[in-house]
């Protein structure tokens, strides 16, 4: 008697041969970390290739040979960053030949980060100008061999382009303004910190086809004034969130009552170091600006208690605060702070009084009933506020606020 047959061994199935790509890349988008994903591509070959061309973001540093092979291999990036690091870059570090590598080979490419690369030049740009058309982000601070020529490049191909950093880029000028004006009218983020050579008629000519600025920085820009920012002010009063003038010495009080009174939307301005400011327009801040979120204005020299006080009595969203040698304020500044539990005082979490010489203990005493949520309190060169005296007083402070006596402890980036 014959025994039955044996069945068929089944072949094994994987799930490669089971998962069509697009399948694949459907589980592949359901990872939320970078972690996970890496591990995806660890699977095998297959899965590499997959987890490789879906990656939108890398931060490298490679020559051109190995950034074709990247372009090669990550074929849908949209952020590529190459920023060296400002304390330990190597020369030349990346350099036009890269550039020229990243225009022909990454041309889907979104957002591109060069900062302190010192060795790309005008032609490196213009390269991106003609290649990355797609281009909406440029970061190129501390390039210090970039001119107005290679920028112009940029803005004259990439018209979709809504960020832009060239901080302590020497060379700069009116120029570029112009041409951003002409070309990008989408452009809603400007940073020209140190840019010394502009001047009230560049952010003039800006603002002229850029009405929708929300962030702009012109930090340490000494040779712009009133005319400037006021024109910019009128201009993208609707938009502007951020507003950045620290040691823009020229600047008086016409400014900052524009701004007060157009910009509802302000959240940030930074404006330490403009020492003409008077109280008043400072005052005009708290009564206009409601939607403050961070205040810097160390070294104004003419904040008095009562235009202090108006601002964090009527600021009502404010949580960071830098009056660091605002040398007229004393305690009376604080005293109305949570009055029948109002103002912004209650949600303020950072706020350095750094030598402000007048401030003593008891004003410490009455900023510590009010702002419970403080994160971080420096009172640096404070000679009447010492921990001896706030520990005598018997200060309570929040659980989590850091507090600042002696410069030993990290600021936080915030104001920057």
């Amino acid at each position: 008697m014959t025994g039955d047959p044996e069945p068929e061994q089944q072949q094994q199935i994987t799930i490669n041969e089971r998962l069509r790509d697009d399948e694949l890349r459907a589980v592949l988008s359901k990872l939320e970390t970078d972690k996970d994903k890496e591990v995806f591509g660890l699977v095998c070959k297959k899965w590499l290739y997959l987890q490789s061309t879906e990656r939108k973001k890398l931060c490298a540093r490679a020559g051109p040979h190995m950034l074709k092979k990247m372009a090669a291999r990550f074929t849908r990036l949209k952020d590529l960053d190459l920023s060296q690091s400002a304390s330990r870059s190597f020369y030349p570090g990346v350099t036009d030949s890269d550039l020229s590598v990243i225009a022909s080979g990454f041309t889907g490419l979104c957002v591109l980060k060069l900062r302190d690369c010192k060795g790309i030049t005008d032609a490196g740009m213009a390269a991106i100008g003609s290649g990355l058309s797609s281009l909406q982000s440029l970061d190129v601070s501390y390039c210090r061999k970039l001119t107005d020529k290679g920028l112009s490049a940029v803005t004259e191909g990439c018209h979709d382009l809504k960020r832009l950093h060239v901080a302590g880029c020497r060379f700069v000028t009116n120029k570029l303004l112009e041409s951003l004006s002409k070309n990008c009218h989408n452009l809603e983020e400007l940073g020209l910190q140190g840019c010394i050579n502009i001047t009230n008629t560049g952010l003039t000519a800006l603002v002229n086809g850029c009405k929708h600025i929300k962030h702009l920085d012109v930090n340490k820009c000494t040779n712009v004034g009133d005319l400037g920012i006021s024109t910019a002010a009128e201009a993208c009063s609707t938009s502007l969130k951020t507003l950045k003038l620290l040691d823009c010495y020229k600047l008086g009080d016409k400014s900052i009552f524009t701004v007060a009174d157009l910009c509802k939307n302000l959240e940030t301005l930074i404006i330490g170091g403009c020492r003409d400011l008077s109280s008043d327009s400072i005052k005009s801040l708290g009564a206009s600006t409601r939607s403050l979120r961070i205040l810097r204005m160390d070294w104004c020299l003419n904040v008095s208690d009562d235009s202090l006080s108006c601002i964090l009595s009527q600021c009502t969203s404010l949580e960071v605060l830098d009056i660091g040698c605002c040398e007229e304020v004393t305690d009376a500044a604080f005293a109305g702070l949570g009055n029948g539990n109002e103002g912004s005082g209650l949600g303020l979490k950072v706020l350095k009084i750094s030598n402000c010489q007048k401030i003593t203990v008891l004003g410490i005493s009455m900023v510590l009933k009010a702002c419970r949520s403080l994160e971080y309190l420096d009172v640096r060169s404070c000679p009447l506020v010492t921990k001896a005296g706030c520990d005598e007083a018997g200060l309570r402070f929040p659980e989590s606020c850091k507090v600042n006596y002696t410069g030993s402890l990290a600021e936080p980036d915030v104001l920057i």
